[in-house]
């Protein structure tokens, strides 16, 4: 598999990339954000790991550039900053995960096996059981495809299993800790705002009216709930 990381600090970028390939990933190292927007361009690639301080175009924009190009594969923002506001940023834009530096590179594969599992299985052959439908909402977990009234929803892996496990889960209140440890497979805890940006971009995508929503309600003080 093909692991994009973009760094300007070399020593990070190169320590990332000796991790990487101790399990056999193939990695596409950049220290400049031009270069790896031109490689997104030309290579085939299954995960990126982006710095958000990088040169001239940060992390931020090349997550949204990869994810106007319709690219739903895994993104790691790998940062120093720490402050809700930059977290906030990079998932509103599409980015899957949030790595504070400094971190531990053991941490990091975990976290990047983990994303690429959930990213694989869903171009796997599968039985019929995998179509779900609601209505005029149609999700195919088999080609990782939704549909809403024949138009074709782009999500990324983690806005998918959301929204699969929602609808699975339809007119039952889930709350926002069974919906993290369920989707991310790690521990919930009370601050963790990255359900509530994950739920906007859905409701976005799907055209719900935020005030008024149409599939997926907010339940206050517990969870979400699909309709």
């Amino acid at each position: 598999m093909n692991i994009l990381v973009v760094d300007d600090e070399k020593e990070i970028a190169d320590l990332v990339e000796i991790y990487l390939k101790n399990e056999n990933y193939q990695v596409l190292k950049y220290y400049n954000s031009r270069q790896a927007l031109e490689c997104i361009e030309k290579e085939q690639i299954d995960l990126a790991i982006l710095d958000i301080m990088i040169d001239k175009i940060d992390g931020f924009e090349i997550c949204k550039t990869i994810r106007e190009k319709g690219l739903n594969f895994p993104i790691i923002m790998l940062t120093a900053k720490i402050e809700d506001k930059d977290k906030i940023n990079g998932l509103t834009l599409g980015a899957d995960y949030y790595v504070t530096k400094p971190f531990n590179p053991l941490e990091l594969i975990a976290i990047v096996k983990s994303a690429l599992r959930r990213y694989t299985k869903y171009n796997e052959t599968s039985s019929n059981q995998d179509l779900i439908k609601e209505k005029e909402l149609i999700i195919d977990r088999k080609k990782h495809k939704c549909t809403l009234y024949d138009n074709e929803i782009d999500l990324t892996p983690i806005e998918f299993e959301i929204l699969v496990y929602l609808v699975q889960k339809k007119g039952i209140v889930v709350s926002s800790e069974e919906l993290f440890e369920n989707v991310w497979k790690e521990k919930y805890f009370d601050s963790n705002n990255t359900i509530m940006v994950h739920i906007r971009r859905i409701r976005e995508k799907l055209g719900d009216n935020t005030k008024s929503p149409k599939y997926i309600k907010t339940v206050w003080g517990i969870g979400y709930k699909f309709e």
